[in-house]
C-alpha cells in the first residue's frame, strides 16, 4: 500500500488539509504530520519532507522471550527501530508483523515502512518470523508476536501505548496474539491492512474468486490473484502425512509461485488421496461447494484453518481499538473481510477505511477521495499514539 497513495501537489495538500482540519476535534499539527508520514511512505527510500526534518532512525538486532527447552530452546529475535533525534524519544511502541513473504523482516518495503514509523516517533519492533518467511502461517505464530509486544512494552517502561500493524494473512496471528496471557493489558490498538475475519470466506475467494457481504447476500466475483491460492498450498503441504504428496504439492506451489502459467499436470497425476483432496479444493469453481471440500481436507490442515479462523474468537471482548484499512480491488482478500471484522468488534471498537484502490499486491495510483481516506487512517494511528503518550 505504499505507492500512489500520497499528496503530490501543494494545492491538493492544501485542499485536503483545509477539508480535514475543519472536522470537529481535528488537530492541524497532527494532520500536517500525517501528510508527511503519508508522503514518506510513498517515497520509500527516496527524499521526503519527513526525511529532511528527522535524522535516520537506529536499527538494531534484539533478542527476547525464551522459548522451548533443551536443544530446541532459544530466544525470539527481531529488529528494533528507534529515533535518534536528541530529546525526542518514542511516543509509542509498534510491533510491525512481517507478511507472508520470503524476505520477511528484511523485505525492503517493510524496512522502509518501519523506518517511516520510527521517524514518526514510534519505537518499532519487527519480529523475525521464520515460518512466515517460508510462506507458512499458523496459530503458533501468535507466540513470537506476543513475545515481541511484551518486550516492546518493557522497553516503553510503562509509558505510551503499544500497537500492532499487520497486513493480509498476518492479521490472523496478530489478532490471536492478543488472546495470549496478559496481552490485552500490553496492546492498545491494531492497524490491520487488507486483513481477514472468516477463513472459509477467504479460501472461497482465493480458489473461486467469489465473495459476498454476509451469507444472505448474493455472490460477487472478481479475479483473485493466484498468489493467495499457491501460498496456501505451500504453507499447508508440510501438514500432510504422505511424504509423496507433501513433495508433490510443494513442487506444484513453487512452480506456480514463480511462474503462474507453468504446467503442473505431471505432478497432479501422481497425487495420492491427501493430495487429491487439496487439489480438488484448488480447481473447484463453485463457491457453494467450498465448505464440503474444506471438510474433506486432511485433519491437520483443517485444524489449523479452524485455529486461524477469527470467526471463532470473541474479538469484541479484547477491548483493543482496531484501525482497519482495505481496498475494493484487493485480489488476495476481499474488502468484505475487514467489513465483517469491523461488525464483530465492540461498538466503537474499530474504525474502517475502505478505499477504491488499495491493492497490496500491485498498487495503483489512488484518486483524491482515496488519498483523503488514507490520510484520515494515518491521522487516527497518530492520534492513538498520542493518546497513550498523554496518559
Amino acid at each position: 500500500w505504499n505507492r500512489g497513495m500520497y499528496l503530490k501537489f501543494p494545492a491538493v495538500f492544501f485542499a485536503l488539509a483545509v477539508f480535514v482540519a475543519v472536522l470537529p476535534g481535528c488537530s492541524p499539527a497532527r494532520l500536517a504530520e500525517a501528510a508527511r508520514v503519508l508522503d514518506d511512505i510513498d517515497a520509500g527510500s527516496g527524499p521526503s519532507q519527513l526525511k529532511e526534518q528527522t535524522p535516520p532512525p537506529r536499527r538494531e538486532a534484539v533478542s527476547y522471550g525464551a522459548y522451548g527447552s533443551g536443544n530446541g530452546s532459544g530466544a525470539f529475535g527481531g529488529d528494533l527501530y528507534s529515533s535518534t533525534e536528541p530529546g525526542l524519544p518514542g511516543l509509542a511502541g509498534m510491533v510491525l508483523v512481517p507478511g507472508v513473504a520470503r524476505k520477511g523482516k528484511d523485505d525492503p518495503r517493510l524496512v522502509a515502512f518501519a523506518t517511516t514509523l520510527a521517524r514518526a516517533r514510534f519505537m518499532v519492533l519487527v519480529p523475525d518470523l521464520p515460518r512466515l518467511r517460508d510462506l507458512r502461517v499458523g496459530p503458533e505464530d501468535a507466540i513470537p508476536i506476543a513475545a515481541a509486544a511484551r518486550y516492546l512494552g518493557g522497553r516503553q517502561t510503562g509509558q505510551g501505548s503499544v500497537g500492532m500493524t499487520a497486513v493480509s494473512y498476518a492479521v490472523g496471528p496478530a489478532v490471536l496474539a492478543l488472546f495470549e496471557p496478559g496481552m490485552v493489558e500490553k496492546v492498545d490498538f491494531v492497524l490491520a491492512i487488507g486483513g481477514y475475519y472468516d477463513m472459509t470466506a477467504v479460501i472461497t475467494f482465493i480458489t473461486t474468486g467469489y465473495y459476498r457481504e454476509g451469507e444472505s447476500r448474493a455472490w460477487r466475483y472478481r479475479r483473485a490473484n493466484d498468489y493467495g491460492k499457491w501460498a496456501f498450498v505451500r504453507g499447508n503441504a508440510g501438514r500432510l502425512d504422505s511424504a509423496t504428496d507433501r513433495a508433490l504439492l510443494t513442487e506444484m506451489a513453487e512452480r506456480k509461485l514463480d511462474h503462474p502459467e507453468t504446467y503442473i499436470d505431471d505432478l497432479v497425476a501422481r497425487l495420492g488421496r491427501e493430495g487429491k483432496s487439496v487439489h480438488a479444493l484448488l480447481v473447484n469453481g463453485d463457491p457453494e461447494r467450498v465448505p464440503a471440500l474444506m471438510a474433506a481436507l486432511p485433519p491437520p490442515i483443517a485444524a489449523d484453518i479452524t485455529a486461524l479462523d477469527l470467526v471463532r474468537r470473541e474479538v469484541a471482548s479484547l477491548g483493543v481499538h482496531f484501525v482497519l484499512v482495505h481496498g475494493h480491488d484487493d485480489p488476495i482478500i476481499p474488502e468484505t473481510e475487514s467489513m465483517a471484522l469491523a461488525r464483530a468488534l465492540a461498538p466503537r471498537g474499530s474504525e474502517l477505511f475502505l478505499l477504491d484502490s488499495l491493492n497490496h499486491v500491485d498498487p495503483r495510483p489512488a484518486g483524491l477521495v482515496d488519498r483523503l481516506r488514507l490520510l484520515r487512517a494515518i491521522y487516527t494511528v497518530l492520534e492513538l499514539r498520542d493518546s497513550g503518550a498523554a496518559r
